[in-house]
């Protein structure tokens, strides 16, 4: 998969431009706030998905705008492809000049992994960041997962109003094998996929960790689970033994809502001792890996939207995302110029109060 060009117009502070990126790395820099993070948002939409920077559509268009147009030629499928967008309130989007009922269609088509900043939370904040990493990446996988998730949570919510709501109605204690019942259902199922795919992240990560740490620090990756080893049988036995607990705080206490997934650099807690330029390269690693089993399942190479990636990195760091992602497309923003020169083939681009120029190999215009 590959991005031919992207044409913008109206689109947030970015002016009316057409982006030609190389087929390998592509370096945008620039000051802050000029427009990077900007255009690589817009390239991210073409996956369907909402803003990474969980911005609405609206906020989207230009101040002095009312509608932003984003056009996207693509190679994909061993042929070349051209989606549109179209943003006012909401997205409307169209492929190879059809319009589709909803912009969600253009995951099927365009595939992207994006790092930003703001992923950094799934080794400092708490186990539910994590959760959602890895439900929403079996997603783009597998679709039906999400109705496994929707199951599994409205049973959870049905146990918790019964476990208040029985302090005053006992008789409702009678539905309570019955809610546990399709908990556990719903949970082994949701078990098994989080843990195809961590084994999957286990294989692919550690690898590009350790070239971005050029091999000095290895990387692990562990699923911890609240209620054994997770089948229907252990998670009814969990859920039956926390009841007490679970009666007390009027709230369930074990299941897959309460998993986490443990990073470690050295057998040592990532979110508790790694440094900034450790806990960024974990979290790249793992979006270069969710990259990599997309890959495998669609027969496809998705697009690398990197921003702000180089920040708190060491220069081999730096080099290895610059240097060594042989066969991606990659898009990388970043504030120094001094990323350019460290770049041994790709292109890079000058980004400057939202118009973007190519530069050359010194940074020069």
């Amino acid at each position: 998969m590959r991005v031919i060009s992207l044409c913008v117009e109206g689109y947030r502070n970015l002016r009316s431009f057409t982006f030609l990126p190389g087929p390998g790395v592509n370096v945008v820099y620039g000051d802050n706030a000029q427009g990077k993070t900007n255009l690589a948002e817009a390239l991210w939409l073409f996956c369907g998905q909402k803003s990474f920077r969980g911005s609405r559509d609206g906020e989207l268009v230009s101040f002095d705008g009312s509608a932003a147009k984003l056009k996207l030629r693509f190679f994909a499928e061993e042929r070349e492809q051209e989606s549109e967008l179209l943003i006012d309130t909401a997205r409307h989007a169209s492929l190879n000049g059809v319009k589709l009922s909803s912009p969600t269609e253009l995951s099927r088509r365009f595939c992207a992994v994006v790092f930003s900043p703001e992923h950094l939370s799934f080794v400092k904040e708490g186990p539910g960041v994590r959760r959602r990493f890895l439900d929403s990446a079996i997603i783009q996988l597998r679709p039906k997962y999400g109705s496994l998730l929707a199951g599994y949570h409205r049973a959870v919510k049905q146990r918790n109003v019964l476990l208040r709501d029985s302090v005053r109605h006992s008789e409702l204690l009678e539905l309570l094998s019955a809610y546990e019942y399709h908990i556990a259902r719903f949970g082994a199922g949701i078990l098994a996929k989080r843990r195809s795919y961590v084994e999957a992240l286990r294989k692919e990560a550690p690898e590009i960790y350790k070239g971005l740490s050029g091999g000095r620090e290895k990387l692990s990756i562990t699923y911890q689970c609240t209620c054994g080893g997770g089948s229907e049988e252990e998670m009814i036995a969990a859920l039956k033994a926390s009841r007490e607990t679970d009666f007390r705080l009027g709230s369930t206490t074990v299941g897959p809502h309460r998993d986490d997934v443990d990073l470690e650099i050295d057998q040592r807690s990532c979110r508790l001792y790694g440094s900034q330029g450790q806990q960024r390269s974990a979290v790249l690693a793992l979006k270069l890996a969710e990259a990599a089993i997309l890959k495998r399942h669609f027969k496809e190479q998705p697009i690398a939207v990197l921003d702000d990636v180089m920040s708190e990195l060491d220069a081999a760091r730096q080099d290895y995302i610059l240097n060594h992602m042989e066969g991606w497309q990659v898009f990388i923003t970043c504030c120094d110029p001094a990323a350019v020169l460290r770049l041994s083939g790709g292109r890079a681009f000058f980004m400057a109060d939202g118009m973007l120029s190519q530069a050359g190999k010194d940074g020069e215009i």
